[in-house]
């Protein structure tokens, strides 16, 4: 699973001839650090800087809109007693089963006549009306939660908005963020749902931009891509290795344990 990653680090320090030539070698012959300076440079007045700024912005706010609309689903469909519950839920569980690819051209089509095309909110308003793995899982941890907190916050006065804020939300801390590394990781290696609806090169986010250092017409400046690449790992790198614990706890927990 590494040697992959640790490829395209040395990668980075080689010339295109040394990375095709020379595959099986992962020490290059000679360093060339220029390759993270010319990735960097970007394009015309884009620097790569510019891409990574694009990437997050469209990674943060989906990822905050992903997360509280499922946190506030899940806590209805697993707490609130409603006609045709089951019903709901069996299809937030078959909308999981749909690729991408069956949603795509309806998709396209509806964000074409909304006039949101070449915009970042075909990617991101969606993430606002709840993600269903992220429905499930949250599910699977309120579930584990004793119903008789809830119980104890209606005697003392909460509505159902103020179970959920004070009592339900708090105690989700693991799946929460568990949910939060997996929408931010999606969403910055979004590369498909870019290439749809981005057509500005000042609108691309990190996967477009790599793309763009590949001209089969032309010469493909390999190194700098490498370079470039190696360096975008970096956030989700930073990220995983800050909420692992949350991340396996979120994953392993089922509710609160005596």
């Amino acid at each position: 699973m590494l040697y992959p990653i640790i490829w395209m680090f040395f990668a980075s320090f080689k010339n295109n001839h040394e990375i095709f030539s020379l595959t099986a070698s992962l020490i290059p012959k000679t360093f060339r650090f220029e390759n993270y300076v010319n990735g960097w440079n970007g394009f015309g007045t884009l620097t790569f800087g510019h891409f990574i700024e694009n990437s997050l912005i469209v990674s943060i706010i989906s990822t905050i809109g992903a997360v509280a609309s499922s946190a506030l689903v899940a806590y209805g469909l697993a707490r609130i007693k409603f006609k045709g519950k089951k019903f709901w839920f069996a299809v937030m569980l078959i909308t999981m089963m749909l690729p991408y690819q069956v949603l795509m051209v309806p998709q396209f089509v509806l964000f074409h006549r909304l006039g949101w095309v070449n915009t970042y909110l075909p990617i991101i308003v969606p993430q606002f009306l709840g993600q269903p793995f992220f429905i499930f899982l949250m599910i699977q941890f309120i579930q584990g939660i004793p119903a008789e907190l809830d119980q104890s916050a209606k005697i003392d006065g909460c509505n159902r908005f103020s179970i959920f804020f004070r009592i339900i939300l708090p105690l989700m801390r693991p799946a929460i963020i568990t949910s939060t590394i997996f929408s931010f990781c999606w969403r910055w290696d979004d590369f498909f749902a870019a290439l749809l609806y981005l057509n500005q090169p000042r609108l691309y986010t990190v996967p477009l931009a790599l793309r763009m250092f590949s001209d089969p017409a032309g010469s493909s400046d390999w190194g700098a891509m490498m370079a470039m690449g190696t360096i975008s790992l970096l956030p989700l790198i930073m990220v995983f290795i800050f909420f692992q614990k949350y991340l396996v706890e979120g994953i392993a927990t089922t509710g609160l344990k005596g």
